[in-house]
């Protein structure tokens, strides 16, 4: 199993510090069998929001293929469009 990064460390841990304040409140309980459970809860749904948050993936460097050489088209000899401006003006 990999090792969690810290941002899997303060996903959970923040998870568990607020749904326990939230769940206490929330139940007004005051008995010390009431704080276990919320607390075993809170434990257990920042596990869970630890262990779901993803992974940074590696980085994959694409080897690029040689792209097909096309060869070129030649023009037309003698046509117009071939001959350099300044030869066309003169003719």
């Amino acid at each position: 199993m990999p090792r969690p990064t810290p941002a899997q460390l303060v996903y959970g841990l923040c998870t568990v510090i607020f749904s326990t304040l939230a769940m206490l409140l929330l139940s007004q309980t005051s008995s010390g069998v009431g704080i276990a459970v919320i607390a075993v809860a809170a434990l257990a749904l920042g596990l869970l929001v630890a262990m779901t948050v993803p992974l940074p993936r590696s980085r994959v460097v694409a080897v690029e293929q040689p792209a097909e050489q096309e060869t070129p088209v030649p023009a037309a000899v003698g046509t117009a469009a071939s001959r350099p401006v300044h030869e066309r003006a003169a003719s």
